[in-house]
């Protein structure tokens, strides 16, 4: 386990990718350098997402990242959700994931948006105590479906820039 050290939490860059793919791998997310780098070019490009990320020291390894994005429901206020929250297993209970959802809150109330969201896989258990520690309020449990998709040829999209 690290030390505790100041943790300082900072916008992502293209340079992080690496880092990034590290700790996402750590964790068991099957990804690699090319499409985290691709992936985070989108996502910095646009105004919807927010992504940062948590060090110790200026130049050293990452010890986590968020992605928080701006959404819009028709049947609710919009909010932000944190679409994604990685910590380095050294880094665990040193306020690494604290530090990291506390700037997904300033961005929302610097929005003037009345709420944060995040959703929690059931079998990451460890995370629902932490959450529910730093206030959050376990509103749901649902079921999530995924359906592959084949691909048209030479059909292409870019929302990227969406707003």
């Amino acid at each position: 386990m690290l030390a505790a050290a100041p943790i300082e939490i900072v916008a992502a860059t293209l340079e992080d990718a690496a880092e990034i793919a590290r700790l996402s791998l750590e964790l068991g997310y099957a990804t690699d350098i090319e499409r985290t780098r691709a992936n985070l070019s989108g996502l910095l490009a646009s105004t919807r997402y927010r992504v940062v990320v948590a060090r110790s020291q200026p130049s050293g390894p990452l010890l986590g990242w968020l992605v928080a994005e701006r959404r819009l429901w028709l049947e609710s206020d919009a909010g932000i959700e944190i679409t994604g929250l990685v910590v380095s297993h050294s880094a665990r209970r040193l306020g690494v994931g604290r530090a990291l959802v506390a700037a997904a809150e300033r961005w929302a109330t610097q929005l003037g948006l009345p709420a944060i969201r995040v959703r929690s896989n059931i079998t990451r258990s460890e995370s629902h105590p932490f959450y529910q520690g730093i206030g959050f309020i376990h509103t749901k449990t649902q079921h999530c479906y995924e359906k592959p998709l084949t691909p048209i040829q030479g059909l292409a999209t870019d929302d990227a820039n969406e707003q």
